[in-house]
């Protein structure tokens, strides 16, 4: 198959599987007489493949080593597919934590919107503006020292 039968196959683009190729995630096909690529099978299986990985938010390396991996008898290879997976796990598990103080740091920012604009100035933009001056805010309590 051809590259944009390839990419429509696989969801990813055309640029990204060039790409892949130059890396050595994805082998380079063979080649058709007129010098177009010739993907085959094993190729929609290994991209398809390194989309799932990256759909995990798994890094390029992370991927090398998963692929290097999947054929491996080596009980250290498939421990430290184990790890790989946990580390990954561990950083989002961070980020959640990350995001949910950002959720309740904009919480505290809404808060100070009573939405009668005509009454008041815009609360939120009042934090904003004394946060910019190093003043404490709503959303992250004491300002610059």
């Amino acid at each position: 198959m051809r590259i944009g039968a390839l990419s429509q196959a696989t969801g990813v683009d055309i640029e990204t599987i060039r790409f892949y190729e130059k890396s050595g995630l994805l082998p380079g096909p063979a080649r058709s007489a007129n010098g177009y690529r010739d993907y085959a099978q094993p190729h929609l299986e290994r991209l398809a493949f390194i989309r799932h990985c990256r759909a995990l938010d798994m890094s390029l390396a992370d991927v090398t080593l998963l692929l290097a991996s999947v054929h491996s008898q080596d009980p250290a290879q498939l421990a430290s597919v184990d790890g790989l997976v946990e580390a990954q796990l561990a950083k989002v598990r961070a980020r959640l934590a990350s995001m949910q103080a950002l959720e309740k740091q904009l919480v505290a920012l809404k808060a100070r919107c009573d939405a009668d604009h005509d009454a008041h100035g815009c609360g939120i933009l009042e934090e904003l503006v004394a946060a910019a001056h190093g003043e404490a805010c709503a959303c992250h309590g004491q300002g610059k020292t």
